[in-house]
């Protein structure tokens, strides 16, 4: 019996930490409510700044490629301006990415 209440135990834990993590769209609702609320907004006027204001693009949602993505890109583009296709491209592509 004891050897089943270490791994409960650490399961309970386990689910108490996910549940109070905050989502990056509870995060923005907060955010939201609260300058609604700095701005004294209510009714219909509060209810289309929330719409607004939940629709709009975080700051931070822009997506960073990663060294490999960016790189991937680039000699994608480079094939393009080239009009590189079938196994030219492929050549193309495989030399690029390696670095060659």
């Amino acid at each position: 019996m004891k050897m089943l209440r270490i791994p409960l135990l650490m399961m309970g834990l386990l689910l108490c930490a996910q549940g109070f993590a905050a989502t990056a769209q509870q995060t923005k609702m907060t955010t939201c409510n609260a300058e609604a609320t700095t701005k004294t907004l209510k009714g219909d006027e509060r209810k289309a700044f929330m719409k607004t204001c939940l629709s709009a693009p975080a700051a931070n949602d822009a997506k960073t490629l990663t060294p490999q993505q960016q790189k991937m890109k680039d000699c994608n583009a480079s094939a393009k301006t080239k009009a590189l296709t079938g196994d030219a491209r492929k050549t193309f592509m495989s030399s690029c990415l390696k670095g060659s």
